[in-house]
């Protein structure tokens, strides 16, 4: 209120310096003042026209005479100037009357604002309350229903357990999909997609997955975008369908479709390339994946490349069968490294071993009797994290902890900062937690680094420091932690303790979201390839190269380059495998690359083009070092396709080959040998000596002189290392 008050004031005294201003004007002869007078008279008639109390008043005020003669001038002055004054006071009221006005307009339209702001508020707690009033009164579930989902979580909590009994899990989703359980529906439909625990069928698979899209089930729509972004299911390849289905699929909370979608924005792929779109779905799976990683730091995932694979000689880091008995056969004698391997394999999974922690507790605990501190410190964490095989327990971790600790153990002393840290079974103190971790760390334990990080960011018992935060961090992720790759992708969004820098963030939290638990199909895919199920196989591959795994997108391009894929014919599969290697070459795979180039130089599943072919090589040379294509870089220098015929920068591509790799030094010395030959047929061609033979000829023609004059040499090494036949006796 007080400021009306102060307003009225001010625009009133505003008021009256203008009305004595306008009456005390330049002074002038009667007849000024009487036009001065009338025309003020005017004014105010006209501006209080509006206004039945205003005209009433100026009634009153009587318009002066000044045709009276000259000896009542004098009078008149003073008459007109008494009545100047009451018209000054009339004007200031009319002022007044208006101000007031304004002000209730004011308020009027404050008024109609707060009610507004009112309105909008109870509109936005309108879904809110109407959100409570559907949790706190669900839909009446029938009978039939009601058992469908208790079907669903009875299947769910066997398909969680650690060692689970999926065929078990997957019939109870039967029974439930039949009584009309969506989530079950979903479940089966993926199943009979991947084929894996039922038998495939992409047809039933796909009118599943139609129908629960046309319910709104997230589940349905990201596998009808799958379906039309792969062309499975005998539907037509349709990105933009796809893009549809990934979207609503991703409202819908799918954290596939939210992948799908944030690999999509990053890379560009049939959408404009938008960094900050993708690290918004990105950023919401990896919250999802950080918030269920243990103390243990989750399941390893098994990258397996198949084309590595076979150049390798199938000699992957999948273990055995056999080798693994005779580990098992070492430990039960008492050899102690593998004792402790063999836990550590069984307590983290990966290499072709399922998890299994009772296995684990075993293969520990006979190390840990022999005082091995590593073992301790393993039992310690099995303990302190539990799962549905081993019972959880803060006082025998504890107990394990402090015996590995007394040993200098980097795990165990870590392990100690985290009882201390979050207070699990003792009591919380963050000055002997950070003592712990500073020492754990000190020896490179990834686990110290990474509390020792968490420890700076949130002040925890020290100040905060993000430039230690990210130092401790950056030192985790180096070992693979994935908490520590979630949160340098945190500080990067948001510029914590650096400039900020969106494409990094992505890639943190890209990495994070690929280790979630659906990492596992690469595995399964994997093993359906090595048991020749190769559709299958494709499939699940497919599936996770639209989630963005590299690994997954390199091995589909493998498949279809070979021709491994039954449901696709060969010129289909080739232009398929053109698409799944960019892609793969796109996130940095230098193999792919090289692909990319045969397939321009060779007219696999596209035109010939050997520019196109010379960049792909020159890309995979310069940015990865990739000694296959300087070689191709320097054939293609020899020849002159697709660039400037050069003899010298050809032989310096195969001398950067041979220098890169040695699997290159063999084909380089032909290759160099074979340059030498064409380079002295050339000089001779350009001397004297080239009439006497056609040079033309024998350049065209030179692997038929190449290989005669090889036949000759070993025809000559065969005669003169033919067995001697002994002198006779005379």
């Amino acid at each position: 209120m007080r400021y009306k008050l102060l307003l009225f004031i001010f625009i009133t005294l505003l008021c009256c310096e203008f009305s004595e201003e306008s009456l005390e004007g330049p002074p002038g002869d009667g007849k000024k003042k009487e036009s001065d007078q009338d025309d003020t008279k005017k004014d105010y008639d006209s501006e209080n026209s509006l206004e039945v109390e205003d005209l009433d008043a100026l009634k009153i005020v009587a318009a002066p005479d000044l045709s009276k003669d000259q000896d009542k001038h004098t009078k008149g002055e003073l008459k007109l100037s008494d009545e100047i004054s009451e018209a000054v006071d009339i004007f200031v009221l009319n002022q007044a009357k208006f101000l007031q006005k304004v002000v209730q307009d004011f308020d009027g339209i404050k008024y109609a604002i707060i009610q507004s702001e009112q309105q909008q508020e109870e509109d936005e707690e309108l879904p809110v309350l109407a959100k409570k009033f559907q949790d706190d009164n669900p839909p009446q579930l029938t009978p039939e229903q009601q058992e469908a989902k208790i079907l669903y979580e009875r299947g769910t909590l066997i398909l969680n357990k650690t060692k689970p009994n999926i065929k078990e899990a997957y019939k109870l989703f039967e029974e439930s999909s039949e009584k009309g359980n969506a989530d079950s529906k979903a479940l089966i439909a993926w199943a009979l997609l991947f084929g894996y625990p039922l038998n495939q069928n992409l047809t039933e698979a796909k009118i599943m997955f139609e129908e629960l899209a046309e319910m709104g089930h997230a589940q349905g729509h990201m596998g009808m975008g799958f379906l039309y972004a792969s062309g499975l299911g005998g539907v037509g390849v349709s990105q933009s369908k796809a893009l549809i289905h990934y979207t609503f699929g991703a409202i819908g909370g799918n954290s596939w479709a939210q992948m799908a979608l944030g690999y999509r924005y990053f890379s560009g792929v049939t959408v404009s390339a938008s960094c900050e779109k993708a690290l918004d779905f990105y950023r919401i799976v990896a919250d999802k994946v950080s918030q269920g990683v243990s103390f243990g730091g989750g399941t390893a995932i098994q990258r397996i490349r198949l084309l590595d694979e076979l150049e390798n000689g199938y000699t992957t880091g999948i273990l055995d069968n056999d080798l693994i008995e005779y580990y098992q056969l070492l430990a039960e004698k008492g050899d102690i490294q593998a004792q402790v391997g063999l836990g550590q394999l069984y307590y983290q999974g990966g290499r072709g071993v399922e998890l299994d922690y009772k296995k684990a507790l075993h293969y520990f605990g006979q190390a840990a009797n022999a005082g091995n501190a590593n073992a301790m410190a393993y039992l310690g964490k099995i303990y302190l994290d539990g799962s549905d095989e081993v019972e959880q327990s803060n006082e025998t971790a504890l107990k394990f902890f402090k015996k590995a600790s007394e040993l200098n153990n980097p795990v165990g002393l870590s392990g100690l900062g985290v009882m201390y840290l979050y207070g699990r079974g003792v009591e919380k103190d963050y000055v002997k937690a950070y003592k712990y971790f500073l020492v754990a760390a000190e020896q490179g334990w990834v686990d110290g680094q990474l509390q020792l990080g968490n420890m700076y960011f949130n002040g925890l018992g020290v100040k905060k420091d993000y430039k230690l935060a990210n130092k401790y961090f950056s030192l985790a992720a180096q070992s693979g932690h994935v908490l520590a790759f979630y949160n340098l992708g945190q500080m990067h969004a948001l510029g914590t303790g650096m400039m900020r820098s969106c494409s990094t963030a992505v890639e943190f939290f890209k990495n994070v979201a690929e280790r979630g638990r659906w990492g596992e199909l690469l595995m399964q895919a994997h093993n359906f390839y090595r048991e020749k199920n190769f559709n299958e196989a494709f499939v699940q591959y497919a599936l996770l190269s639209e989630l963005g795994y590299e690994v997954a997108q390199s091995n589909t391009a493998f498949m279809l380059d070979r021709d491994e894929v039954p449901i696709f014919e060969s010129p289909q599969g080739l232009s398929r495998a053109l698409l799944y290697w960019g892609r793969a070459a796109s996130q940095g795979y230098s193999p792919a690359q090289v692909k990319l180039g045969d397939y321009h130089y060779y007219g696999l599943g596209t035109s010939i083009d050997y520019e196109t072919a010379a960049s792909h090589y020159r890309l995979a040379s310069d940015q990865q070092h990739n000694a296959q294509a300087m070689f191709n870089l320097g054939y293609m220098h020899e020849q002159g396709l697709g660039m400037a015929k050069d003899m010298h920068l050809a032989k310096r591509c195969y001398d950067l080959a041979a220098e890169t790799s040695a699997d290159a030094r063999v084909p380089v010395a032909l290759a160099l040998f074979k340059l030498n030959v064409m380079f002295s047929l050339q000089t001779i061609n350009e001397s004297p000596m080239s009439s006497m033979f056609d040079m033309e000829e024998a350049i065209m023609n030179w692997d038929l002189y190449l290989i005669t004059t090889l036949i000759a040499i070993l025809a000559g090494i065969v005669y003169f290392r033919r067995p001697q036949l002994p002198p006779q006796a005379a």
